[in-house]
């Protein structure tokens, strides 16, 4: 795979409260075949309502680590303006694009990219295609990965590694994203009319 065909491509992750409220969100470029996550986009946000006890136990985030933080309103033109016209990736990608999708109106996406679909197109022998199971499975070490799981920034960094470990299995950039672009989240190759 030559990484200098890529275009610009941000994997992103998301964390919520209640439905719909954010409270965190990261991206984490991609350059040269390497994550990039000294150039990440991250960020605490706080939500409207009070983040439920279950959404704490997944994430570990608690109003009070929330409590400084921006509102979604104070971040979101900052986060529209780092997404916009870019592919992005994700993991199980319908979710954190539907999400970024009712938070950012108007934002249009160059291309998205799944790992799971992508994952289960490249592996089909994985016991599992969840984000742990996959990182196992592909014995990706996480060493340089800050953070904890289930946290944006760390979440998107492990996703990044998963995504360039699937790209090896690709002899280019048309050929990874016929197999990880998901049916109606269209790219530019992939047009679907209804969809932008």
């Amino acid at each position: 795979m030559d990484f200098g065909t890529w275009p610009h491509l941000l994997v992103v992750d998301v964390e919520g409260a209640t439905p719909p409220d954010l409270v965190e969100v990261a991206a984490v470029p991609i350059a040269a075949g390497r994550p990039v996550p000294e150039s990440a986009c991250r960020t605490l946000v706080r939500p409207p309502r009070p983040i439920t006890r279950f959404a704490t136990r997944v994430h570990r985030i608690t109003d009070q680590d929330v409590a400084g933080a921006p509102s979604w309103e104070e971040v979101a033109p900052a986060v529209h303006a780092h997404l916009r016209h870019t592919w992005i990736a994700a993991h199980n990608a319908g979710v954190d694009y539907n999400v970024l999708r009712r938070h950012l109106p108007g934002w249009k996406p160059a291309g998205v990219i799944d790992t799971l679909r992508l994952a289960r197109a490249t592996y089909p022998a994985a016991p599992r295609y969840t984000l742990d199971a996959l990182l196992a499975y592909a014995a990706i070490p996480l060493t340089g990965v800050g953070g904890r799981r289930h946290r944006a920034g760390f979440d998107a960094h492990a996703t990044a590694l998963l995504l360039l470990d699937l790209a090896r299995h690709y002899p280019s950039w048309d050929a990874l994203t016929a197999a990880a672009v998901p049916p109606g989240l269209a790219s530019p190759r992939h047009e679907e009319p209804t969809l932008w």
